[in-house]
C-alpha cells in the first residue's frame, strides 16, 4: 500500500511538471512576443515565480482534497485514474498547441473515476457547478477586465508621444508578467498539492476538519512548486507560439494590460478558493485587448478551435479517467 501512496506522489509530481511546461505560455507568451523580454529569460524568471507563488497558500488545495467528493468513499484508483487522465489530455493538447486547462482536466478525472466508483452520489455537486461556471466566468472575467483596462491606459496615454509610451510599458510589462508568474504557481501548483493530500487522507496520513483549510505539509509545497519551476524551466514552445503570435499581435502596452487583467482575475479567485484555469483567464485578456483595438485584429478561427477545447476537456478527462479506471480496478 505504501508504494501506491508513492506512485500517486510520483504522479502528482508529473502533473505538476506537465503543468509547468503547458501553461508557461500563460504568463510569458505576451512579454516574448511584444520583445520585451528574450524567451529564455521569461522561462528562468517565470520558473522563479512559479516557485514562489505555489508556496503562497492553500484555498485551493483544500477544495481539491475535500471539496470535491467524499474521502470517504475515494480509493487509491481513483486518485490514479485521475491523475492517468489529466497526464494523457495535458499531453495531447500540448502536442498540438492548444491551450486547455490542466485545473479542469483534474476535476474531470477525478469527477470521472468517483462517479465510476462511487456513482454520482459521492460528489459534491453544488462545489463541482460552482467550479464549472468558472469554465465561462474567468475567460469572460478576463476578457471584460483585459478591454477595460487597455481603454482606460489608452485614454490616459492618449496625448503622450508614443515612443515614450512604449519605453514606459516595456518597463510595465515586467511588473505584469511577474505577476501573472506569481499567481499561476499560487493557483496551479495548488491542485496537484490538493491531489496529493487527498492520497495522505485515504491513507490515514493527514486528517481533514470539515470547514476548514487543510494543512499542506511542508514537503508536499515544496515539491510541488520545484516540480512546477522544472516544468516552466523547460519551456513549452507549442503553446507559446500560440497565445504569443497566433491569437492577436501585441504591443508592450496591451501585453502589459492582458497580464495585468488575468493576474487580478487570478489573484482574486486564488483567495476564495476556486479552482480557475490560469489558461482561460490570460487567453481571454488577450481576446479583450486584441477586441479593444479592433475586432477584426483577433483571429477568432485559432479563438475557436481553442473554446472547443475548453469545452471537451472536462467531458472528456471524465470519461478517460472513468475508463482507466475499469482496467485498472481488477489490479487492486
Amino acid at each position: 500500500m505504501f508504494l501506491i501512496l508513492v506512485l500517486i506522489i510520483l504522479m502528482s509530481w508529473c502533473i505538476d511538471y506537465i503543468n509547468g511546461f503547458h501553461d508557461t505560455a500563460n504568463s510569458i507568451a505576451t512579454v516574448v512576443s511584444t520583445g520585451v523580454m528574450s524567451a529564455r529569460n521569461a522561462i528562468m524568471m517565470s520558473a522563479c515565480l512559479n516557485f514562489g507563488g505555489a508556496l503562497l497558500g492553500t484555498h485551493v488545495a483544500t477544495t481539491i482534497a475535500s471539496g470535491l467528493a467524499d474521502v470517504h468513499l475515494i480509493v487509491p484508483e481513483v486518485i490514479i485514474a485521475a491523475l492517468t487522465a489529466a497526464i494523457l489530455w495535458d499531453l495531447g493538447t500540448w502536442y498540438f498547441g492548444i491551450p486547455s486547462s490542466t485545473s479542469h482536466t483534474l476535476m474531470g478525472g477525478l469527477a470521472g473515476a468517483v462517479v465510476a466508483h462511487a456513482g454520482v452520489g459521492a460528489l459534491h455537486l453544488q462545489k463541482l457547478e460552482e467550479i464549472g461556471a468558472f469554465i465561462i466566468i474567468s475567460p469572460v472575467l478576463g476578457f471584460l477586465v483585459g478591454m477595460v483596462l487597455i481603454l482606460l491606459i489608452l485614454r490616459i496615454c492618449r496625448n503622450m508621444v508614443q515612443r515614450r509610451v512604449n519605453v514606459a510599458f516595456r518597463k510595465l510589462q515586467l511588473l505584469s508578467a511577474s505577476a501573472m508568474a506569481f499567481t499561476h504557481g499560487q493557483n496551479d501548483a495548488q491542485k496537484a498539492m490538493g491531489i496529493i493530500c487527498l492520497a495522505l487522507i485515504i491513507y490515514g496520513k493527514l486528517s481533514v476538519v470539515p470547514g476548514h483549510m487543510v494543512a499542506v505539509p511542508i514537503w508536499v509545497k515544496i515539491g510541488c512548486a520545484s516540480m512546477m519551476a522544472f516544468g516552466t524551466a523547460s519551456g513549452g514552445w507549442r503553446i507559446i507560439r500560440t497565445m504569443g503570435h497566433k491569437i492577436v499581435k501585441l504591443r508592450p502596452i496591451h501585453g502589459f494590460a492582458a497580464e495585468t487583467a488575468a493576474a487580478m482575475v487570478l489573484f482574486t479567485t486564488a483567495h476564495l478558493g476556486i479552482p480557475v484555469s490560469t489558461t482561460h483567464s490570460i487567453t481571454g485578456a488577450i481576446m479583450g485587448v486584441g477586441a479593444s483595438m479592433n475586432a477584426s485584429a483577433v483571429r477568432w478561427g485559432v479563438a475557436g478551435n481553442i473554446f472547443v477545447a475548453w469545452i471537451l476537456t472536462i467531458p472528456c478527462s471524465f470519461l478517460i479517467a472513468a475508463g482507466v479506471l475499469k482496467l485498472i480496478h481488477p489490479l487492486f
